[in-house]
């Protein structure tokens, strides 16, 4: 368990320093007198953070006497993992075809009722609320255009009242 620790906490944090050196192609400041931050700002602050959490594990890992000292996962655990990543996989792959709006609402209902058993007011909520707040999160305030597939046509109205 320890060793994992280690390793995932070192992974995460060489994948922040690689983050962190793609996002300097940005402007990481600020941009002009009321432009705001630049376009690497978040993903670089957001690095930097996961490279100083990555580094208190490892630091805590050499540091602390482990409490548990056997498998990192156990047979069930890794089951549940493997269903997430093959789910998650899965929502990637259908974003070109179907868009964020249908296949993130998909992998939300599936991992809240039927993975986690969760109630129908929870899911609903937020299988339904999510790709609302995407939509004005990105597409209105920050001008980010997600894939939309095959519901392109249906955003052109809204495309008309908020551009």
């Amino acid at each position: 368990m320890l060793t994992a620790d280690r390793m995932i906490a070192a992974g995460i944090m060489l994948m922040s320093l690689y983050f962190m050196w793609h996002a300097q192609e940005l402007p990481i400041g600020w941009v002009g007198a009321t432009g705001g931050p630049g376009g690497g700002a978040f993903p670089f602050w957001l690095s930097l953070v996961m490279f100083a959490c990555a580094g208190g594990i490892l630091v805590r890992s050499f540091r602390d006497t482990p409490a548990n000292t056997g498998p990192f996962f156990d047979p069930e655990t890794l089951s549940w993992i493997i269903a997430v990543i093959i789910a998650l996989t899965t929502t990637v792959a259908l974003m070109p075809w179907l868009g964020a709006y249908i296949a993130l609402p998909l992998f939300l209902f599936w991992y809240l009722k039927i993975f986690g058993k969760h109630g129908w007011v929870l899911t609903l909520l937020l299988s339904l609320g999510t790709p609302v707040f995407l939509f004005f999160f990105f597409e209105v305030t920050l001008k980010i255009l997600l894939p939309k597939g095959i519901t392109q046509p249906l955003f052109v109205p809204l495309y008309a009242m908020f551009f």
